[in-house]
């Protein structure tokens, strides 16, 4: 059980320095995130900013923030 739990330990760390090495020499060009991040959040915030700007302007929603002195209580019936 020692020498196949050996092994393995051995397998795995020769993995990982074959990893290691084979990404040191890659050259990599930019991630998506860095060649369309700033574009992408730029042009979500006008889309956003436009949805609310036509809601609140053109829908005709009443922006009814607190009913507080405008409703009148019914009066009492005792019957």
């Amino acid at each position: 059980m020692y020498n196949l739990a050996k092994a393995a330990v051995n397998l795995s760390a020769r993995g990982v320095r074959y990893t290691a090495v084979r990404q040191c020499h890659h050259k990599t060009g930019p991630n998506f995130h860095e060649k369309y991040g700033n574009l992408l959040l730029a042009t979500g915030f006008l889309f956003c900013a436009s949805v609310w700007g036509y809601v609140a302007t053109q829908t005709g929603l009443v922006w009814n923030i607190s009913p507080v002195g405008r409703i009148t209580p019914k009066p009492w019936n005792e019957e």
